[in-house]
Parts: C-alpha cells; structure tokens; sequence
C-alpha cells in the first residue's frame, strides 16, 4: 500500500454534569386566549377555591385521550452531562450492538450510550488526553464492532471490539488539509475526505492510506473554469461540506458557497457542477431515492430532477421563517426531516413534494445542525449548546 503523497501542497442545561437523563416531549405552545374584560381576571376568594378545587380534581382524575391539538411531537430532548457550548457534530451507532452509540462534539466531547440514546454517559481516551489540545472531533463510523474517530487537530482514533478501546492511529504530518469525514467499509477497511477534497482509503488499520483522486482539487478547477464553472477562480481551496451516498458517491460545496463538486469511485479527479440557484448554496445531500437535496443560505430548500445526478433542481416552498436550513435527513423514501436555526425542524411525507413545521422546537435557543437517521426508528438531531433531541416517533 503507497504512502501518503501530496500534490501542490494538498490533494484534490442544561443540568449540572449528571449522567441521568433528563427528558422531556417537545410540546407546542398553547395559545394564552385575551380576556374579554379586565373584570373578568378578578374572581372572589369563594371562586378562586373552587377553580383551585377544580382543578386538583382534573389532575387526579382519569387522564382524556389526547385530541390532535395536542398532540406531542415526534421528538424528546436528552439533556447531556456536558458543558454549555458544545456542538454536537456526529453520532454513530455499533451495527452488532444496536444500543450501544457514540455522540461527537467539539471541546473534546465523547459520550456513550448503551440504550439506544436515553442516557449518555462521557468517556474518556487517554491517549487523546497525552497532550495540550482540545480536540473538535468531527466524524464517526462503524462496521460491526470496527469503529472509526477523527478530528481536529489531526487524530485518528480505531476501536476493534465496539469502544471499549481506542487505539491511537499515528498521522503523517504532511495530510493535505483538516479530516471532516471518515466511513468505515470492512475489516480494517475505512475511507477518509478532508476538507482540501483528498479522498484517502485504508485496509490496514489506517497505518496506510492509498489516494482515491489522481488529481488536486485547485487543479481540477484551473483546468475547468475555461469551461464555464462559475464562481471557480474564487476558489479557496476547502469544503463547507461533504456528504456521502450509501453506494459511494459524493457531493461537497465549495467554501464560498458558489458552485458544488461530485465525485463517484473510479473518477480520477472530482467533478465541479454550476449551481442553478440564484442564492449561494448552505449544504447538499443525498435523498433516499439517490437524487440530491440543495439547501440555500437564507432558508430556500431544491429537490435535483430525477434520481441522476443532475445540475437541474427545482424550489420547494417552506416554512423556515428566515431562518436557514442547516440539514436533511431521510427516514425512509417518503418521510425525511430537516433542521436549521433557532430550532426550526420541518417533514415531509411525500418525498419532499411539501413540507409542515413542527412547532414543537420552536423554544429550543439553539440551531440544530444534523439529522440523523440509524433506521427508521432510531434518529437524533444535533444542535449546539449541547442540544440532542430524539426521535420517538
């Protein structure tokens, strides 16, 4: 296996710290109804005790089936034993241990859960704690009990027996800019994207890693911008984002938002694509049925064409007031959810055709960054200051 090359520098509550879980539904807001009279919020002693009565009596009374206003949302609020100011960026759950997952956050945040979610507890790697860095880990995987950690600055960390332990990978120096995503693939196996567009593949424990791209990223662009690529020349040489399909594909955005590059396994260099929206472009994705979601800085959300991959997408309205769109994530091919700021989460049950808000996170103060789906019943949402919410169905 080849070592490491480069190419022109690169290639291509909030709690005190309990473990105990503290949740709770997301419950919209009722509606406070206006009084007809000021006359009408004065009541006698004799009346106040009575309503009081009344009241004790509905509490300890038999308990009415919810009507569809009050319907709780699909979604519960874990409260973590972490600091304020964490932001969560990955989850990851152990193929042959299915309660058993790993939450990713920045300041260094590790957590684990052993029943599917409700609580997390924190742990630790020592060989993460060795020196005076305060590590943003940034992406998760799992294989069977394989699993992979990488961050910033640079570390690599492998487990073989589903966290128990952590092995230290050692990293050459030279890594072509920032690890933002790592996919595990088989025994050993793994495929990691940094954020300078190298794709790098392992099948040793990472102790080599092999490029997937012949060709630099800046050099892809410096040869297409005679081909009408806009926004190309402006290129600052990262990604804002990186998303991979269940089959291997990729889509990322450009730093500044004004064009987005695809790469399938046998490409010998990524593909740059014109976007075909006005407004800069926030993040992409992939859908359930192998087409491609397009999220617009401002709150604009664009379903490509067809299930190929095309630069033609279409607008679909939402409800986002104002506020951006930050993520989508598939439940199933009909059902999907997105999530952005200042707790806006929307659904769609036909495939993205239309989508409802759920005002239910409407009082989180918090943006929501990720969705994630493990299957069709396990799915979390992760946000900053610490925030996860999940998905009860």
């Amino acid at each position: 296996m080849a070592s490491l090359q480069l190419c022109d520098g690169y290639l291509l509550f909030k709690p005190s710290v309990s473990p105990q879980r503290i949740s709770h539904r997301l419950i919209p807001k009722a509606s406070a109804s206006p009084s007809s009279s000021s006359s009408s919020l004065s009541f006698s002693r004799r009346e106040l005790l009575y309503q009081s009565a009344a009241v004790s009596l509905s509490i300890v009374g038999p308990v009415k089936e919810a009507k569809a206003d009050e319907q709780l949302s699909e979604w519960e609020r874990v409260f973590l034993p972490i600091d304020p100011g964490v932001v969560l960026l990955d989850i990851a759950f152990v193929p042959d241990e299915p309660s058993r997952g790993f939450l990713l956050g920045t300041r260094q945040t590790l957590l684990e859960t052993k029943d599917g979610g409700n609580t997390w507890n924190p742990r630790s790697i020592p060989s993460a704690e060795e020196e005076d860095f305060n590590y943003r880990f940034n992406s998760i995987s799992f294989k069977g009990k394989q699993g992979w950690i990488i961050g910033k600055p640079a570390i690599l960390l492998y487990t073989a027996d589903a966290g128990d332990n952590w092995d230290r990978i050692p990293l050459s120096s030279q890594l072509p800019g920032d690890m933002v995503f790592i996919k595990a693939t088989g025994d050993k196996s793994a495929e990691m994207v940094t954020d300078e567009g190298a794709i790098y593949v392992t099948s040793n424990k990472g102790y080599n890693w092999k490029a997937a791209i012949q060709e630099t990223v800046s050099a892809t662009l410096n040869r297409t911008v005679s081909s009408g690529i806009s926004g190309a020349s402006y290129y600052t040489g990262t990604f804002s984002a990186v998303n991979r399909s269940p089959d291997g594909r990729y889509v990322a955005v450009s730093s500044r938002g004004n064009f987005f590059l695809t790469w399938e396994p046998g490409q010998p260099y990524w593909q740059p694509h014109n976007r075909a929206v006005a407004r800069r472009i926030q993040n992409m994705g992939w859908r359930a049925d192998g087409g491609l979601w397009l999220l617009v800085r401002g709150g604009g959300l664009y379903l490509s064409k067809g299930t190929g991959l095309t630069e033609d997408f279409e607008e679909v309205p939402v409800q986002s007031r104002g506020f951006g769109i930050l993520d989508v994530g598939y439940r199933s091919e009909e059902e999907a959810w997105a999530a952005g700021g200042s707790g806006i989460l929307l659904r769609t049950r036909n495939g993205g055709k239309s989508w409802n808000r759920d005002k239910a996170a409407d009082n989180i103060a918090a943006n929501l960054y990720a969705v994630k789906f493990v299957d069709d019943k396990k799915g979390f949402v992760l946000g900053n200051d610490g925030v996860l919410l999940r998905y009860v169905g």
